[in-house]
């Protein structure tokens, strides 16, 4: 799946993303804190962080674009396997002159100025957001660089003496067709993490709350998260605690069922890597070939109204190259002009459900308005990207779209759509017990050396597979990034309600329904928040009421 500016190149690669810092929703006292922080005149090293030319809102926003398209685009190349690495310090030193205490001060003079409710609020607190995000960015930018570098050569020993190489590591365990092949694999990448990237991780986490606690917003990183969004991630967390609670039963009744009768182990035996190979879906390969699935795809986007490249604009990447992240993302590296979907194929159903997910984010960013403020193109509330990318990957749970844009027959229908049903509900009590695990992570109440142990009963209770303590710093989205998903599934569901009483219930090939999209959703950017695009589309707020009844239905 995605996930996938700076750090992510389209603010979230796959499941990782930028943490931002939106002021809008801080208490008087804290937005007092942050002006005394960066009112301070610069001493020492910072002094250097001069700009030679008189700062505007206007230069801000064009050097801040290209800064952001030089980034994205080191990071496309390097995780498209089309370089060996990424050298991202040299970008940050060229674009120093925007990243310092003036430029920071510049903003928060405007956004102070701003009456509230006001769109020069609006623009002022997502440039403070991102100002205040680059400058933790910069600072981490040279582990963020090992890593990378690391990925791109490291190599997995198995105990039958092969190596493969790390990136490809997903992709063979969720292939593997004996049990014995895929833990053999999984002990080597779990060996091999715990080794050498999970100790570069946790400096990274580490770090990283040290520079955002600076800010001393609040007391520690979560409730600092929290008054600099307003996504109240202790509120989301038990929102996720409900649902968890709340759906145990019907969990349990499933992947007690899926586990006995797909693997044919007792559901005590069960581990990740069989997880992995069971949302691989291989039963229904034969209905999801490799040939048929980006003309399918494409077929069903111009039969809404719109054309699936944007113009040019959008450029498919879905093929085998060395190198390459097993990882698909979406790579915005000229908003809206020059954007990325990229994919290494995995195989059957996944790689449909990846193609679609990633569609639905080239999309957004290849359609969004040229006219807009670089603030409302890059920046912005990454629940609603994610939102549209779940809209068009949940196309695969609609009986109509898989008999006309798939091979699947109506007999094998109510088992893949109850297949569906059970992955829908693995992911999401897998993301709810995220947020859980990603509060103790970032909060202070629980030793860095205690925490792989709490990861592996969060996510094992959550999700009954058994998880490594080796993926403890790795398996995690920075800055909270897992609360964009849960409150994307939110969003997609009633976005999904929306698009139905429109344009009926196969909305996603009535060809009025892609240009009403262009022009209402995927036009305006990330200027909203996912709540607000809520009220004005769905006239709803964003719970896990619609998106309970969805899994309900699929499980039958």
């Amino acid at each position: 799946m995605r996930r996938k500016k700076a750090c992510r190149i389209r603010c979230s690669f796959g499941d990782v993303g930028l943490f931002h810092l939106p002021l809008g929703v801080l208490p008087r006292a804290s937005k007092r804190a942050l002006l005394r922080h960066y009112a301070q005149k610069p001493t020492g090293r910072h002094a250097q962080v001069k700009t030679t030319t008189e700062l505007s809102i206007e230069r801000l926003r064009a050097a801040g674009e290209t800064l952001l398209e030089d980034l994205s685009r080191e990071i496309y190349r390097a995780q498209s396997g089309l370089a060996p690495t990424a050298e991202l310090q040299p970008i940050y030193a060229r674009h120093a002159g925007i990243l310092g205490h003036d430029a920071i001060a510049m903003v928060r003079e405007l956004f102070v100025a701003a009456t509230e409710g006001s769109e020069e609020r609006r623009s002022a607190r997502l440039l403070l957001d991102w100002l205040a995000d680059t400058h933790a960015q910069r600072s981490l930018a040279s582990l963020d660089e090992r890593e990378i570098a690391w990925e791109a050569t490291a190599m997995v020993a198995v105990n039958d003496g092969r190596s493969i190489p790390y990136q490809r590591a997903a992709i063979e365990i969720a292939n593997a067709e004996r049990r014995d092949d895929r833990l053999a694999i999984e002990r080597g990448r779990a060996a091999l993490v715990a080794r050498e990237l999970a100790p570069l991780r946790r400096d990274r986490f580490a770090r990283e709350k040290e520079l955002v606690q600076s800010l001393e917003i609040a007391p520690d990183y979560p409730s600092t998260f929290t008054a600099l969004t307003g996504i109240d991630v202790h509120a989301l967390g038990e929102e996720c605690r409900v649902f968890l609670r709340d759906t145990q039963s019907m969990w349990d009744d499933t992947v007690s069922e899926v586990v006995r009768t797909q693997l044919g182990i007792r559901i005590d035996e069960a581990t990740r890597a069989d997880a992995i190979a069971l949302l691989r879906g291989r039963d229904f390969d034969v209905a999801f070939p490799s040939s048929d699935m980006e003309p399918a795809v494409r077929r069903q986007v111009a039969e809404m109204g719109i054309d699936a490249e944007a113009g040019g604009r959008i450029v498919f990447d879905t093929g085998e190259r060395e190198g390459k992240h097993s990882r698909a993302f979406c790579a915005p590296v000229r908003v809206p002009a020059e954007v990325y979907l990229v994919m290494r194929p995995h195989g059957g159903q996944t790689d449909y459900r990846t193609l679609l997910h990633e569609l639905g984010h080239a999309l957004h960013f290849g359609y969004m308005r040229a006219d807009l403020p670089f603030e409302y193109r890059w920046l912005g509330d990454n629940s609603v990207t994610e939102a549209y990318a779940m809209l068009f990957d949940h196309l695969l749970h609609d009986s109509n779209w898989l008999l006309r844009y798939t091979s699947l027959s109506r007999m094998d229908l109510p088992a893949f759509r109850r297949a569906a049903g059970f992955e829908e509900l693995h992911f999401l009590r897998r993301y709810c017990a995220k947020i859980q695990y990603e509060l103790e992570l970032y909060g202070n109440g629980t030793p860095l050396d205690s925490l792989p142990d709490l990861y592996v009963t969060t996510l094992t209770g959550a999700t009954t597979f058994r998880y490594d303590p080796a993926d403890a710093f790795v398996d995690v989205d920075p800055r909270f990034y897992s609360a964009r998903y849960l409150r994307a599934w939110q969003l997609q569901a009633l976005l999904g309600e929306a698009l139905v009483q429109r344009f009926d219930a196969d909305w996603y090939r009535n060809p009025r329904a892609g240009p009403w999209m262009v022009a209402e959703l995927f036009g305006e950017g990330q200027r909203e928040l996912g709540h607000e695009l809520a009220a004005r589309v769905a006239g709803k707020g964003i719970s896990f009421r619609e998106v309970v009844k969805g899994v309900e239905v699929l499980l039958g």
